[in-house]
């Protein structure tokens, strides 16, 4: 059989095949592993529960050790039992405390030590009244802290550490006496934290944000790097590059918007833009424009396999790099560099370029802004005391009721999330009131804790606490045993407590493990009587029963039913995307034009991350995963990055606005739409598309060809193209009545990716019928989008022979056949 034709917008033919004897290519090197929350991977099958090295917050973990350790210190002295109250407040407002503006982290840290105390006070007071009285006022209590999560990340951690109070409140009843003592204790150790860590231990105030800056550069230098390794590839790989994409881009425009919404928060808190936070500005505007200008990089590389070109890219990206790194490490830091010295390294990175013209302009593009970056100066426009657009200040309504008056709607996942918070919680808390023990209050914060607004999030929090809890537990009775006097208590506490907060953000797993041990030691301080052994029993039966409740009530009660996020969020990314081709093929060149374009892009990928997001959930969710709209929606994904990375590099070319091309540049824009907006495709233009072009058209073909399988649109083109159609720069091969098959459509050789095909016996097909029979091939699988198909053709080589028509399908055991022709994306398979 003879190798798979080269891409039919390729303009170079396929490599020979090696010769015999000859050294075989260096497998590819496996994409990335499993991501983190903060650095997603490029497998959305995977959990990312991997740890985050670079979030370790040491002097973090000290100060919230030295907060409520100085309290237990005193206790030991004065032995004064709700001095014991005031280390546990001080304890949960540390974890209140996630940083961020002044003025922010005043309220919820206030708003916490006096609610928190009038809480466990009333729940105390309400407790003898019984069931009917405690169990709706508690439920009441969980829904308001559940729901505050929409206001921003500040409260909701606030809303989740109140749920700990309640649960520790509902252990026995208090007097009147004893309710005033532990509402002013916990008000003061919430208090007296609040005053450590914004006054007398307050953090540099620009470290976070500088932080948040830095490891945008830093993921610049990642996804550089990476490329690098690509380009090193000896042929490209499609799967390769869709994995950089995935892993990489998504990853690099996450933290973009993190740091964004970092410094604009900072901005508004002190209602002015101070040089600072200019500096951070700038900073974050200039690596944004160098990401656009990669994505360009790497699709110049992938579009087209020329050998001179890859080492040209090989070259520049292995220069550009190490200033990326050096520009984070100086950012991190707030360090100063020479000038003198890094300019020869910027100058040096784009030189050689001139034999690959749209190369050289990128990569003049991209150390124009580095240079920028390295600068550390204030830039025009961005003067102290100036203002900044949607920086300024919002008022209560637009900060507080807008908020929580927009998802106050039963399609919205936070008021899902609550309700289903609420119902769970109704009978975990009347079983525990019932059955009252000194620990049973583990099961409803289990339960509340565990719960999220999403089943695949629901069920990665359920295996990290209950994973670490195992692990903590042992280790925490390890402990224990070898504590036998209070000050060696006291003293594991406290280097526990610095432990366990240093890694609050490395990952959620590791940091249940940590925190484990320190709560066993706690409850041993402040429940004596009770075997550390019975202390890691209890917490980890009740956290694996919490856990199993949580994962099954987000599958039973109003759960969110992925494929139809799916189906939203493409619609998004396809708006997005026909906005985003509409300002770089059709819009004015001039300085508004760029500005539109930036904002533009940015939509665009937001989009792409959300669309991405919802897979990576439905991929989760039983049942979901393989649903035809889920695994339509993946090969969507991965083209709208390719269609996305190619109108990033027309941005810089200058023949895309040649005037032929100009009814093809209205195409794009208007396919991409109608496929948004539920809308019938355009006419293709009868017109020569021109080279520029060559390759976008055949992206948006394919898109069509995925999400409008029954609205077929032949390409018109001319010379060999005239019997073929091409998607994904591989041809579709025409049949032996010289009809096409339906986009996304495929041959003998080839099915559609997904975990529903693997292993089947539906996976060896017979030859269907030929002849003149109009029914023969019209049951057909799906192709896998990323390789090429044996016996197609491409655009330099003549139609194939009339052969077999395509192959009927049977799945299941009733060996259905399902017509895929007549099925778009929005509506349900057909099976006949």
């Amino acid at each position: 059989m003879s190798p798979p034709s080269p891409p039919a917008s390729s303009p170079n033919p396929a490599p020979n095949p090696a010769p015999k004897g000859a050294p075989r290519p260096a497998p590819r090197r496996r994409a990335e592993g499993r991501g983190s929350l903060g650095r997603p991977g490029a497998d959305l099958r995977r959990l990312p529960t991997g740890l985050d090295l670079r979030n370790v917050r040491l002097v973090e973990g000290v100060r919230a050790a030295f907060a409520f350790g100085v309290v237990i210190l005193i206790n030991i002295w004065v032995q004064w039992p709700p001095l014991l109250t005031m280390a546990l407040a001080a304890n949960l407002a540390c974890f209140c405390d996630n940083g961020g503006p002044m003025r922010v982290r005043l309220r919820v840290l206030t708003a916490f030590s006096l609610l928190g105390g009038l809480l466990w006070a009333g729940l105390g007071l309400l407790q003898p009244l019984g069931l009917l009285v405690v169990v709706p006022v508690s439920c009441a209590l969980i829904f308001a802290c559940s729901y505050v999560r929409v206001w921003s990340v500040q409260a909701q951690s606030a809303g989740n550490v109140l749920v700990v109070v309640l649960c520790i409140a509902l252990d026995r009843p208090l007097t009147l006496e004893q309710a005033g003592i532990v509402a002013l204790m916990f008000a003061a150790g919430g208090l007296w934290a609040t005053l450590l860590a914004l006054v007398i231990w307050r953090l540099h105030p620009y470290r976070p944000a500088h932080r948040a800056v830095a490891e945008v550069w830093h993921g610049l230098a990642r996804l550089c790097g990476d490329l690098e390794r690509l380009v090193a590839l000896p042929a490209p790989d499609a799967d390769a590059f869709d994995g950089h994409a995935r892993g990489h881009r998504r990853g690099v425009r996450a933290s973009i918007e993190a740091a964004r919404t970092m410094i604009l928060d900072l901005a508004r808190s002190r209602e002015r833009v101070s040089e600072r936070t200019a500096q951070a500005l700038l900073r974050l505007e200039s690596a944004e424009q160098i990401f656009s200008a990669l994505i360009a990089v790497s699709e110049l590389i992938d579009s087209r396999p020329d050998a001179r070109r890859r080492a040209l890219a090989k070259t520049f990206l292995r220069r550009l790099r190490p200033l990326l790194v050096t520009i984070a490490r100086a950012i991190r830091d707030d360090a100063s560099l020479d000038l003198a010295r890094l300019e020869r390294s910027i100058a040096r990175a784009a030189e050689d370029l001139s034999e690959d013209p749209t190369l050289a302009r990128l990569a003049d593009r991209i150390v124009g802004r580095v240079r920028m970056g390295a600068k550390l100066s204030t830039p025009e426009g961005y003067r102290p005391g100036g203002t900044l657009t949607d920086g300024r200040s919002l008022d209560r309504w637009t900060r507080y009721w807008e908020p929580l008056r927009q998802n106050f709607t039963p399609a919205s996942p936070n008021l899902r999330h609550a309700l289903r918070a609420t119902a769970v919680a109704a009978p975990a808390l009347a079983a525990t009131l019932t059955y009252a023990g000194a620990f049973t209050h583990w099961l409803v914060m289990t339960v509340v804790l565990t719960m999220q607004p999403f089943y695949a999030a629901t069920w990665q929090r359920a295996l990290e606490r209950i994973g670490g809890t195992v692990l903590g537990g042992l280790a925490g009775a390890v402990l224990a045993y070898y504590a036998t006097t209070p000050l060696v208590e006291a003293g594991l506490i406290l280097v526990l407590s610095v432990v366990g907060f240093a890694a609050r953000q490395i990952s959620y797993g590791f940091f249940v493990t940590c925190l484990t041990p320190l709560v066993v030691l706690l409850v041993e301080l402040l429940e004596p009587g009770h075997s550390s052994w019975e202390i890691v029993g209890m917490r980890a039966g009740f956290t694996v029963l919490g856990g199993l409740i949580a994962v099954a009530s987000c599958l039973l009660l109003w759960p969110i039913w992925e494929p139809d996020q799916v189906r939203q969020e493409l619609r998004r990314a396809l708006k997005a995307h026909a906005g985003f081709a509409e300002a770089v093929l059709l819009a004015v060149p001039g300085e508004a034009r760029d500005a539109v374009v930036l904002a533009r892009a940015r939509t665009a990928g937001l989009a792409l991350n959300d669309l991405e997001a919802a897979l990576s959930r439905a991929l989760q969710q039983p049942r979901a995963g393989s649903h035809p709209e889920v695994e339509a929606a993946m090969v969507a994904d991965a083209t709208l990055r390719r269609i996305s990375a190619r109108l990033s590099v027309l941005r810089h070319a200058p023949e895309a606005g040649a005037p032929e091309a100009e009814a093809w540049r209205a195409w794009i824009a208007a396919t991409l739409a109608a496929l948004g907006e539920d809308r019938p495709l355009p006419e293709r233009p009868v017109l020569d598309r021109g080279q520029s072009l060559a390759r976008l058209v055949s992206q948006v073909d394919l898109l069509s060809g995925t999400l409008r399988p029954g609205e077929l649109r032949a390409i018109d083109g001319v010379g060999p193209e005239a019997g073929i159609g091409v998607r994904d720069e591989r041809a579709v091969p025409v049949r032996a009545d010289g009809r096409r098959p339906p986009p996304g459509l495929s041959t003998a050789a080839g099915r559609w990716p997904g975990r529903r095909h693997a292993g089947r016996r539906s996976d060896r097909r017979r030859p269907a019928r030929t002849g003149s029979d109009p029914a023969a091939g019209r049951r057909h699988s799906r192709p896998s989008p990323n390789r090429p198909r044996p016996g197609m053709a491409n655009a330099s080589s003549p139609a194939p022979a009339p052969g077999p028509a395509w192959p009927r399908r049977r799945t299941g055991r009733r060996r259905r056949a399902c017509d895929y022709r007549a099925r778009s994306w929005r509506s349900p398979r057909v099976c006949v």
